[in-house]
């Protein structure tokens, strides 16, 4: 078995995520370990990048917040009735709001003069993210991960 990042191949990778002024969103504290060949285990565009790659590869890889989270989107921030939220309601608790569009996950950003504001986009909506990556592990999945699309054990912590 090659050590190159090939479809179902199981990839750890040890990361660093900063935006574009190199604030630390996500230290990696923990390897990211994802099952490769379009299980959308990670990012594309990080998953296109590391296509081919083999362990002890390191690459930087900026994404548009298009290719991330998302854009910011205006449409999903909304103020309400301080009176619809329970008392103990504060700035920073998420809430789920079933719609049409099924459930949707708000957080609320401001409480102000009987007003919540609350607002549906990502917490990193809008933000560019930059990845520091370095390939620790290539394996090739079990037929039990590629069917259920997903790494198990080791860092793949996953309960049916």
């Amino acid at each position: 078995m090659s050590n190159k990042i090939v479809k179902n191949s199981v990839v750890t990778l040890n990361y660093k995520v900063t935006d574009p002024d190199e604030s630390v969103i996500d230290g990696g504290d923990e390897p990211m370990v994802y099952l490769h060949g379009g299980y959308d285990g990670i990012f594309t565009k990080l998953e296109e990048a590391l296509h081919g790659k083999k362990t002890g590869d390191t690459l930087k890889i900026k994404l548009q917040p298009q290719d991330a989270f998302g854009d910011y989107d205006e449409k999903l921030v909304a103020v309400e009735e301080a009176s619809l939220f329970p008392d103990n309601a504060e700035v920073g608790m998420t809430f789920e709001r079933v719609s049409d569009a099924g459930e949707e996950l708000y957080r609320i950003t401001d409480i102000a003069d009987g007003k919540v504001v609350v607002d549906g986009n990502h917490p990193l909506a809008g933000v560019a993210l930059v990845f520091d990556l370095t390939v620790a592990e290539v394996r090739a999945a079990t037929a039990e991960e590629i069917s259920h699309g997903h790494v198990h054990g080791g860092g793949g912590h996953h309960h049916h």
